[in-house]
């Protein structure tokens, strides 16, 4: 914590996860960060606004992630997994719905 010390931790059902003190899961602002169609000299103020967080909150996010980017990857990943199993559910129950 003395390395991060804007980010804590917090217990749920998906067990203990990083986010920052007053703000979103760290998995949350690297989602918003990297990827997608912004342009890498945009993405800081574009994940800073979407999640209404300051650009040193994200900056305190991405300086976390550089350190531990295993353990947020993988949430990334099973985060994915989980919502592409919920639309592939959701596929099943449309087409039984329309049978």
């Amino acid at each position: 914590m003395q390395a991060h010390p804007v980010v804590m931790f917090r217990n749920g059902p998906r067990g203990r996860r990083a986010a920052l003190a007053a703000g979103p899961e760290i998995v949350d602002v690297i989602g918003t960060l990297i990827g997608g169609d912004v342009p890498a000299g945009q993405r800081r103020t574009r994940a800073a606004e979407l999640l209404n967080i300051s650009p040193a909150a994200v900056d305190a996010a991405f300086t976390y992630y550089a350190e531990f980017t295993d353990e947020i990857d993988a949430e990334i990943a099973e985060r994915a997994r989980e919502a592409e199993e919920a639309e592939a559910a959701w596929v099943r129950q449309q087409a039984l719905l329309e049978a």
